[in-house]
């Protein structure tokens, strides 16, 4: 629980006491395993979820564990729901970025040029950017990627970030049949540093994970109700997943052998 940012425990304060830590305790793992392990990220964020459901950054977990799993349509169901619990429009870009994961670069293209992507911050808007420029590749439109990454100001290409407009630059060079200026366009690039900027490598840390599952566990009556779980994520969105039933979680206590685990949040992006 300590592990969260004073934000998030913040946010729990409004689960009684044992169900806040619980949550908080899937919260952290579900952070602590997004790289190393997607899939157990995810089912940590779902175990948050049925205990926490009307806690945004709960419903973000789930969102961004989704996204990172593969499961876009579920993802953006539970992203358009933080959007509704805080008012916050940081995560456009994964929103963006699912519509493609669904084969809709059309709709992608329309989140990056509506007036609420104009509410991103730098970083945001360079990411959603990034996430137009494939779009625009998925469509044909090689010129048009190439395009969209050129308007990004200079002052928004540096760090991390910046290898990563480049890595979209080389993909959509590629794409437009320019392989070799894809090629020279990445040669002289640290290749250590840009895995770890596109996320291809992670670093590799220690992570004990009980096998203890909580038989008993049930929804508090603080969770979120199923109904507004299942949210539709509107029309063709049909492809979302149901909320699966983790078999392994957490025992930080080592005392009650019915604790479970938790998680925090990060990013991932389509190709």
């Amino acid at each position: 629980m300590g592990r969260l940012s004073r934000e998030a425990r913040a946010r729990l304060r409004g689960l009684n006491k044992e169900n806040a830590e619980r949550v908080g305790l899937h919260l952290v793992m579900a952070g602590r395993m997004l790289d190393l392990d997607p899939e157990r990220a995810y089912e940590h964020a779902q175990a948050a979820l049925r205990r926490g459901g009307r806690v945004d950054v709960v419903r973000e977990a789930a969102g961004i564990t989704a996204y990172r799993t593969g499961r876009f349509a579920e993802a953006l169901r539970e992203l358009r729901t933080v959007r509704r619990l805080n008012g916050s429009s940081e995560h456009l870009p994964i929103m963006a970025d699912a519509e493609r994961g669904l084969g809709r670069p059309e709709r992608a293209l329309a989140l990056a040029s509506s007036d609420e992507a104009r509410t991103l911050d730098a970083e945001g808007r360079t990411e959603l950017a990034i996430v137009a420029s494939g779009a625009r590749s998925d469509l044909g439109e090689h010129d048009a990627a190439l395009a969209v990454l050129d308007r990004i100001p200079a002052a928004e290409r540096k760090g991390d970030l910046g290898l990563r407009v480049l890595q979209a630059r080389a993909v959509a060079l590629e794409g437009a049949g320019r392989t070799d200026e894809a090629a020279r366009l990445l040669a002289g690039v640290d290749q250590v540093a840009l895995e770890r900027a596109t996320g291809a490598s992670t670093v590799e840390e220690d992570v004990v994970v009980y096998d203890v599952y909580d038989e008993d566990a049930e929804p508090e009556e603080d969770a979120e109700p199923a109904d507004d779980a299942q949210e539709s994520v509107g029309p063709g969105d049909d492809e979302a997943s149901g909320v699966a039933e983790p078999d392994e979680v957490i025992d930080p206590a080592a005392e009650d052998p019915a604790v479970e685990d938790a998680t925090a949040t990060d990013d991932g992006r389509t190709a």
